[in-house]
């Protein structure tokens, strides 16, 4: 129960963040669910087995190469999703880290409850 109201929190920051930011865009409520679900599952699976690839260069940017990830993962999920859509590396670069955000003060508004 409490992972389906975390996917419906990122769906509903995917859709204000799709608003505001002009480089990203999502048709209705059900494709930004779907974009949820897809991040959801690329992180889950994928992003660790990049982190591991990728930890060299992790290692020297003092992380900041993990925001080259995210953003990869963004586009990823932009090729899965056909009512999504992000138009390149810089959008999907602000669109991950705004939603890092909406998503760390939406999850904690769920934790007090």
């Amino acid at each position: 129960m409490n992972l389906i109201l975390k996917i419906m929190l990122s769906a509903v920051a995917v859709l204000i963040l799709a608003k505001v930011l002009p480089g990203v865009a999502v048709d209705n409520y059900i494709s930004s669910l779907l974009v949820a679900a897809v991040l959801a599952l690329l992180n889950t699976f994928l992003k660790p087995i990049l982190v591991v690839l990728t930890l060299p260069a992790t290692i020297l940017t003092l992380g900041l190469f993990l925001l080259v990830i995210n953003a990869a993962i963004i586009l990823l999920a932009d090729e899965f999703v056909s009512g999504f859509t992000v138009d390149g590396w810089l959008w999907a670069l602000i669109f991950s880290v705004l939603l890092a955000v909406f998503q760390s003060i939406l999850h904690s508004v769920l934790k007090k409850d």
